[in-house]
């Protein structure tokens, strides 16, 4: 590819997609990968995967295969992105040995990444979970990346990454970039449950809802997420900036709301519909909104809302946008089950073209160091 820019990200084969995943990540890289100037690197993270709960060889395969085909059906092109796997790259794991002897342990104990996920996984808190910044970046500065799109949450591990990439250009010579991050306005989804909590499928099938459920599922999905009585708030304030693009929903209870032991939990849900909708209904959150905006806000009405509605609207304009996608998946589908392999094919090729540049990083980087 001839660009300029080099983006780097990967994603872990982990089971089916929800919307969470799409809004945070995929849908940002399909737009990067449709900008000429942008030479887009997307890897299966299954290295990564590993550092989660085991599962056996056959559905880890499978994942695998799976996340491959749900990317290319949602809009990841491999002609026009790098997609491939990462562990066709063994090259990454040398650097990240490479770059572990660089790394102070109080850097990777303060990473709250690792805090989060040993809460979650306390029958599992292995090595590979705890050294995971370092792989990471690992992954990034073996392209010569110059951008990685990141959410608040990873920042931390990207700053290790230019840290790294800083102190080996100071103990062996120039060598890497220090990567920027991307970051781009991505909703923040939660639970439709347990809206106190991001939308995960840790929580229950009925607290997230994938990108490929049948209509009839994510219907009912959406129809049982959280909602409220409207008396429970007093105004709900729209803030958006047209030189950030960063948007926002505040809402502010009434006194009867602010009695209410659940309130935080109302506000929650109501503020991740909302969310939802304005993600995936834009021209009908739009007529919740009050004609004039006073001081960049836009006051909704809360006695104006109704839930019903909102959630039937929600739930045909959720499945209408990923309608493509799911008849995408079946074809791609298909032609597996009919031994047709061009998509595994090019996906070996791209992982093929990523080793080629990963082993001239990898030699540069022995011979700066000594390596014979």
């Amino acid at each position: 590819m001839n660009a300029s820019k080099i983006i780097v990200s990967g994603i872990q084969p982990s089971g089916e997609l929800h919307i969470g995943n799409y809004l945070g990540a995929i849908k940002n890289l399909i737009a990067l990968q449709n900008e000429e100037q942008n030479s887009l690197f997307l890897f299966v993270a299954d290295y990564h995967s590993l550092s989660g709960d085991p599962v056996t060889a056959d559905i880890k395969r499978a994942q695998i295969e799976q996340l491959i085909i749900d990317l290319v059906s949602l809009g990841i092109d491999p002609e026009k992105t790098t997609l491939f796997i990462q562990s066709h790259v063994p090259e990454v794991t040398e650097l990240a040995w490479i770059l572990n002897t660089l790394t102070p342990m109080g850097e990777l104990e303060r990473m709250t990444q690792f805090k989060d996920k040993s809460t979650h996984q306390k029958e599992n808190i292995n090595v590979g979970l705890f050294d995971y910044p370092v792989l990471q970046a690992a992954d990034i500065l073996i392209y010569d990346t110059s951008s990685v799109p990141v959410g608040e949450d990873q920042l931390q591990h990207l700053e290790l990454t230019r840290t790294l990439a800083r102190k080996f250009n100071s103990r062996y010579g120039d060598m890497f970039k220090e990567p920027q991050a991307l970051l781009s306005p991505t909703p923040r989804v939660m639970s439709l449950t347990d809206p106190i909590h991001k939308m995960s499928k840790s929580h229950g099938s009925n607290s997230y809802i994938g990108v490929f459920d049948e209509p009839s599922i994510t219907e009912e999905k959406v129809k049982s997420a959280v909602s409220a009585d409207n008396s429970l708030f007093e105004k709900i304030i729209y803030s958006h900036s047209e030189v950030s693009a960063e948007e926002s929903l505040e809402i502010i209870p009434s006194e009867k709301g602010r009695q209410n032991p659940e309130i935080e939990t109302l506000i929650a849900g109501v503020k991740n519909l909302l969310t939802l909708y304005r993600e995936f209904a834009p021209e009908q959150f739009k007529k919740l909104l009050a004609p004039e905006p006073v001081e960049g806000q836009t006051i909704i009405d809360p006695q104006s809302l109704r839930y019903g509605e909102i959630k039937k609207n929600l739930g045909e304009t959720i499945n209408n946008h990923f309608a493509p996608a799911r008849e995408a998946r079946k074809e791609i589908t298909l032609q597996q089950a009919q031994g047709k392999q061009q998509l595994l094919d090019q996906i070996i090729k791209n992982g093929i073209a990523a080793r080629a540049i990963a082993q001239k990083t990898l030699q540069e980087v022995k011979t700066k160091i000594g390596l014979l």
